[in-house]
């Protein structure tokens, strides 16, 4: 059964008793640079496929791209310089969509985002249990992502990801370095209210 990692209570502390995993998963950046098998990575996208979303639309679409693969270049140069600095370390870079309406009345599915939010943690958490890198990047070019990924109009582009093995801190710019630690979370009294906001 998972623990908390040590290296991670240092940082954080759980005022529930929880899965270790939720508290376990964070994002480094620090990445090897060295490709990973089919079989490594198609796991996570296997996890994120079961995420749930209203009317089981699931609006999610992973487009990707592997370290020695002609593509990857092309999802690299997306990326702003600071992300580009460190993620193009990574094995894997993911583009993530979602669809903005429902497969079988073609209405507006107001709950596209959220449910794709969802898989997008079904992915992180597997590649935690895992031991690798899953790190969710909103900088980017957006409408690039969109134009050059062929990313059809009723979808949107939600966020890229960097995949890929760990690698120790000492690898990343030293600018990185001392920002490469599971960062703590607000308090339990910050973000759960019973009632309203007024309550």
């Amino acid at each position: 059964m998972e623990e908390l990692d040590e290296k991670v209570t240092e940082h954080r502390n759980p005022k529930e008793n929880i899965a270790p995993i939720l508290v376990n998963r964070w994002s480094p950046r620090a990445m090897t640079g060295e490709p990973l098998d089919r079989t490594q990575y198609m796991p996570l996208f296997e996890a994120a496929r079961w995420a749930p979303s209203s009317y089981n639309n699931q609006h999610w679409r992973f487009l990707y791209a592997t370290r020695g693969d002609e593509k990857f270049e092309r999802f690299s140069d997306l990326l702003n310089e600071g992300n580009r600095e460190w993620a193009e370390d990574a094995a894997v870079l993911v583009t993530l969509v979602s669809k903005q309406t429902f497969d079988h009345n073609g209405e507006p599915a107001r709950t596209h985002s959220f449910d794709t939010g969802a898989a997008w943690q079904n992915l992180a958490l597997e590649a935690s249990k895992r031991g690798l890198v899953a790190h969710a990047m909103q900088g980017f070019d957006y409408e690039a992502a969109a134009e050059q990924l062929d990313v059809p109009e009723e979808f949107t582009v939600e966020c890229m990801i960097a995949i890929g093995e760990r690698a120790p801190k000492e690898t990343l710019p030293e600018e990185l370095r001392d920002r490469e630690f599971p960062k703590g979370r607000k308090s339990i009294d910050e973000i759960v209210h019973r009632g309203g906001f007024a309550d």
